[in-house]
């Protein structure tokens, strides 16, 4: 089902990726510099890396191929405002504009404190993706928050479907407030905790948070609903495993990939009828809790997990229509 509700603008085409010959085919220099780039940034996530090297690769076999495969190093800001130009004839989304330039960017910060003192090639450097200033937000979709009776409709039909593990990821993506990452952490010791006189709600084991070095270790707050649909996904489920979300494959049980995760936010558009990727849950867990009157204080330290309000104030979509109609009285 193609979910065209909310959108705001037409999809971008995505890039073709740079196959292993089309690599090959990049200067050999170029190669060396990304591949030294990477090997000094292992500390970050698998997934992170391979973002890296995609969007790496992108840039360098535009080098190629338009700039008659020049050296990282006689490469100037006028090269690069013309990759973005040819980026930006490809009406990629903002975030994807932000972070093929941060690649690019990160590579150029370990040429200038690393590369630069070793090698004569790189006298004089500059750091040339600072020709591209400010990108302005494009948005894909308008985001309009899951309510509290969207999410129980949405429950009612996974529950016609008997689709029991959907419910329980979407009941602790809607009430807990954590990233699918985080969410697919949980384990299943967790329905037997034992609630804190006056409480209604258990603290989770400690999970990591997403970022670098493996996160920061936090613990959430999982309510009496969430805990009754991971309940009801367990005593289905047929088998043993220490964590929650979990599939047989080849004949043994794994914990299921972030790939999974995405699927289930598909579900729920088409429940609903629009846009909802995984990444609203979160937003629309802090949204209903500040709509029900909850201190934005509370909801960013111990539901999102935010080191300030200020970062939780931009996951807040509440409408404000009766604020609106205040300011010119």
């Amino acid at each position: 089902m193609k979910i065209e509700k909310n959108m705001l603008r037409d999809r971008a085409k995505a890039l073709s990726p740079v196959t292993d010959e089309m690599w090959q085919e990049v200067s050999e220099h170029n190669r060396d510099m990304v591949e030294e780039f990477l090997n000094a940034n292992t500390h970050l996530s698998p997934k992170t890396l391979k973002q890296y090297t995609s969007a790496l690769r992108i840039f360098f076999n535009y080098v190629r191929e338009k700039l008659k495969n020049k050296p990282l190093y006689k490469i100037k800001k006028r090269d690069f405002v013309s990759y973005f130009g040819y980026l930006r004839t490809h009406q990629l989304s903002s975030s994807a504009l932000k972070f093929k330039k941060s690649a690019v960017s990160a590579l150029c910060n370990h040429i200038e404190n690393v590369v630069v003192d070793d090698d004569e090639d790189y006298e004089g450097f500059t750091k040339f993706t600072n020709a591209v200033k400010d990108i302005p937000t494009n948005k894909t979709y308008e985001k309009i928050p899951i309510t509290l009776e969207e999410y129980k409709l949405v429950v009612k039909k996974l529950l016609e479907k008997k689709d029991y593990i959907s419910v329980a990821y979407v009941a602790i993506s809607f009430h807990v407030g954590s990233r699918k990452s985080e969410t697919l952490r949980f384990k299943k010791e967790i329905v037997d905790y034992k609630k804190e006189e006056g409480m209604n709600f258990v603290m989770s084991h400690t999970v990591l948070t997403k970022g670098r070095s493996g996160g920061k270790p936090v613990r959430y707050m999982i309510n009496d609903d969430a805990i009754k649909y991971v309940k009801l996904w367990l005593d289905n489920r047929g088998y043993e495993h220490e964590y929650i979300f979990t599939t047989i494959r080849k004949g043994e049980s794994k914990v299921v990939s972030e790939g999974w995760a995405d699927t289930v936010s598909k579900k729920v558009a088409n429940i609903l009828g629009r846009r909802a990727n995984i990444h609203l849950f979160k937003s629309s867990c802090i949204t209903n809790l500040l709509e029900q009157g909850v201190d934005i204080k509370l909801v960013s330290k111990y539901v999102a997990q935010h080191e300030s309000t200020e970062t939780t104030s931009l996951y807040d979509l509440r409408d404000d229509t009766e604020g609106m109609a205040t300011i010119f009285k």
